[in-house]
């Protein structure tokens, strides 16, 4: 056997094409680290914007929670004032989730509608027709069109069921 070795000839038309495309990918990876770096400051920046409302709220809270520890026995005006200010800082909080297209689910019906209800506990009530919804337990968001928490409810049931 010959050992020389089988070299591979490529065209010249061919070898720059073959360069053209190297440089291509070199550029689009460029490109998307670039934008990769851009993507991860926005988020960045995102995320602290979400942290500063929050802080917002935690100085709220904390001056609340500081008069208390200060004053054992709050001033009247103060216990009046108190329903007030947490709805100051729940309002505030659904601000920052309305920002974030993260909203209340509105429902006013007395049937619990399952596509965003779900039944955590029943009561005994004669006076109402079964499965009628008796007290919500806790709200319910949604993110868009997708349920993110459902409303939790109670449902009446009747004693001989």
């Amino acid at each position: 056997m010959n050992n020389q070795q089988n070299l591979l000839q490529i065209t010249p038309d061919y070898r720059d094409k073959v360069l053209a495309d190297l440089q291509s990918l070199l550029k689009e990876k460029r490109l998307l680290a670039q934008l990769l770096k851009e993507e991860e400051k926005s988020n960045r920046s995102a995320s602290e914007a979400l942290f500063l409302e929050f802080l917002e709220l935690f100085d709220m809270l904390e001056s609340l929670l500081l008069y208390l520890e200060e004053n054992p026995e709050p001033n009247p005006r103060f216990i009046k004032r108190l329903p007030k200010s947490l709805g100051t800082i729940q309002s505030k909080l659904l601000t920052i989730l309305e920002r974030r297209e993260v909203n209340l689910i509105e429902f006013g019906g007395d049937k619990p509608d399952f596509n965003f209800c779900q039944v955590v506990d029943t009561e005994v009530r004669e006076d109402l027709e079964e499965k009628t919804i008796t007290k919500v337990v806790r709200k319910g968001f949604k993110i868009g069109d997708s349920t993110l928490r459902p409303i939790e409810v109670i449902t009446s049931k009747k004693l001989s069921q």
